[in-house]
């Protein structure tokens, strides 16, 4: 075989870090849809953001100002399960988007549409009814955080943004840092406070209609990440 036939035989690998740093920052927009869903809609609850679960939680056990146990415990613990679940699915396989990537954000897709469906469909659903959904929430939350977390974009975990805005300031000019990063990090902060907007707007029209919306999202960001990403 010549060179020219062998250079022809092996495709170059594809750079795909541009492409799944947007698609991580949808998937962070999302999340800023259906915390702002969970906390004003689900009592107090975050099904996304496991700091302000805890922190909750810790208020509460102590009785301050009447706020929930059962939705933040539920909402932990679905979040957990859908972080393990979502370590089995990805068999330890780190930093590219793989069938199992694009399983799981279907997965989650489709859990957060479901249940946005059920809510318009369902008004006035009881308490029961609600604290499911919470822990369904949570789970979808979980696998997306673990399917992230696999694809390490730096600086954009979907879920979390505290050690994102650290970042952005630590390592700025103005504390003698490059601010290399700071693009993607602002772009994160930036898209979780709109997402917030927008899922607090849809709120007014009804629970389910911003549910329905993260979870077209998450379904576009899974269909794109499987053709342009995978490896």
């Amino acid at each position: 075989m010549t060179e020219t036939s062998t250079a022809a035989a092996v495709s170059p690998a594809r750079d795909t870090g541009p492409a799944l740093l947007r698609l991580m920052l949808a998937l962070t927009f999302t999340t800023g849809i259906v915390d702002a869903i969970g906390y004003l809609g689900l009592d107090r609850v975050f099904t996304a953001n496991m700091t302000g679960n805890v922190v909750i939680l810790g208020m509460a056990l102590t009785g301050a100002d009447d706020l929930p146990v059962a939705g933040p415990l539920i909402a932990l613990g679905g979040f957990v399960l859908g972080a393990v679940l979502a370590g089995l699915a990805l068999g330890g396989r780190t930093g590219a988007w793989s069938a199992a990537t694009t399983a799981l954000l279907g997965g989650v897709a489709g859990v957060v549409v479901a249940i946005g469906a059920v809510l318009l469909l369902w008004d006035g659903a009881p308490e029961p009814a609600l604290l499911i959904t919470t822990g369904m929430l949570g789970l979808a939350m979980g696998a997306q955080a673990a399917t992230a977390r696999a694809i390490g974009v730096k600086d954009v975990t979907t879920v979390v943004i505290t050690s994102t805005i650290t970042g952005l300031a630590m390592d700025s000019p103005l504390a003698g840092g490059s601010g290399a990063l700071w693009p993607r990090r602002l772009l994160a902060v930036l898209l979780m406070l709109a997402g917030a907007g927008v899922g607090a707007a849809l709120l007014r029209v009804h629970a389910g209609a911003g549910l329905l919306v993260a979870g077209l999202i998450c379904a576009a960001v899974a269909a794109i990440g499987h053709a342009r990403c995978r490896g």
